[in-house]
């Protein structure tokens, strides 16, 4: 049982209680409307967070998309703090998983990938924290566009690697745990993008739903890396230090063939000294 576990485990620990404390709060402020709401109109007399009483006047603006949520203070503070916080633990575990597979089999194209989506998801995650919907909307698609297609690819990546490089039972079992979250994460992005680009109010709140459907699947995910980090040690960064080439033993390999080669070479320098030191002594 290694620490390093920890880390996969806090990631969607983190991010789904962060992003639920932001809906929380968007929704106590009445800066969107309920999950459970499905009725909207095409405009109201007062601004949600002006409204009193048990019934609210929805806008299409009140869907309670995750960015919708985060676009206000003081949640926007919470929302961009918990986005660039996530991201960095992204492009940690993508690295850390990357040196693992290093160590316990060898280097291939799938986890050269993987390690390049993991981080470009987490270049998106930046921008789609830190420029609001709202007030930034070019930027913030920017980043929805690089965080969701490179998250979806990363989590397909790296289900086909966990197949490939399974040896025993609890191996595939994860491989088939992977590619079942994988394929209802793919449904939900599919889905959330259709019904977003659809005129319907109600598809479009469908669409917030499949969002946050499809967010929580994919931390859920990043959080099965702790199966094989519980089997991590030091030895695992010595192989970035390393630059990520080979595994243990070919280093191993290397230097044991350059201690013996000069082990040689030092034997044969004194050879040679010993060989010239008699015609020293008959000159003398």
């Amino acid at each position: 049982m290694s620490l390093w576990m920890i880390l996969p485990v806090s990631l969607p620990v983190f991010t789904i209680t962060g992003i639920w404390l932001v809906y929380a709060m968007a929704l106590y402020n009445q800066h969107v409307c309920p999950v459970h709401n499905w009725l909207y109109n095409d405009s109201c007399e007062e601004l949600l967070p002006l409204q009193r009483g048990p019934v609210l006047c929805c806008t299409l603006d009140n869907i309670p998309l995750i960015s919708k949520c985060g676009t206000l203070p003081p949640e926007s503070c919470f929302f961009s703090l918990i986005c660039s916080t996530g991201s960095f633990m992204v492009m940690l575990i993508g690295l850390l998983r990357y040196a693992h597979v290093i160590e316990k089999h060898q280097n291939c194209v799938l986890n050269t990938a993987g390690l390049s989506t993991a981080w470009i998801c987490a270049a998106g995650l930046i921008m789609v924290g830190n420029f609001q919907v709202d007030f930034a909307k070019v930027l913030h698609y920017v980043g929805a566009g690089v965080a969701f297609p490179s998250s979806m690819l990363f989590v397909c990546l790296q289900s086909a690697l966990t197949y490939r490089l399974a040896k025993t039972q609890g191996e595939y079992r994860m491989g088939h745990l992977r590619v079942g979250m994988a394929l209802l994460a793919l449904i939900a992005l599919v889905l959330s993008g259709v019904f977003f680009c659809q005129e319907s109010f109600a598809l479009q709140h469908a669409s917030a739903i499949f969002e946050w459907i499809y967010c929580m699947l994919i931390m859920l995910f990043y959080g099965t890396f702790a199966f094989e980090f519980g089997g991590m040690s030091g030895d695992t960064l010595m192989v970035l230090s390393r630059g990520g080439g080979g595994g243990l033993e070919g280093g191993g390999g290397g230097g044991a063939q350059s201690f013996s080669t000069s082990e040689n070479k030092t034997e044969v320098g004194g050879g040679v000294s010993n060989h010239h030191q008699p015609e020293s002594l008959s000159m003398l």
